[in-house]
């Protein structure tokens, strides 16, 4: 675990500044994960196939490579990233 020391020459205490922070990044990595659970579920019905069927076959080279297809592993792959930074801002909201 990695521990963070921060000094203020002000007399005013910088735990609430950095949990206001905290809360703030939450709010906008959870909205950003349910636009993209939104985009992947649209691709999901267009394509009557989940994600990870998805993945599957076009690693296997199933699929002809599109941009759209190519938008749809950027958002399972956004998702993905998304959601390892909210486990990790929990985790430090929670070491306050």
């Amino acid at each position: 675990m990695t521990e963070l020391t921060l000094i203020s020459h002000e007399d005013s205490a910088l735990q609430p500044l950095i949990e206001g922070a905290i809360c703030e990044a939450l709010r906008s990595t959870q909205s950003g994960i349910d636009r993209c659970q939104a985009r992947i579920k649209a691709f999901e019905q267009q394509y009557s196939m989940t994600s990870a069927e998805f993945l599957q076959r076009y690693e296997n080279d199933e699929l002809q490579e599109t941009l759209e297809l190519d938008e749809w592993i950027g958002e399972i792959r956004m998702l993905q990233r998304l959601q390892e930074d909210l486990a990790k801002l929990h985790e430090n909201e929670s070491n306050l």
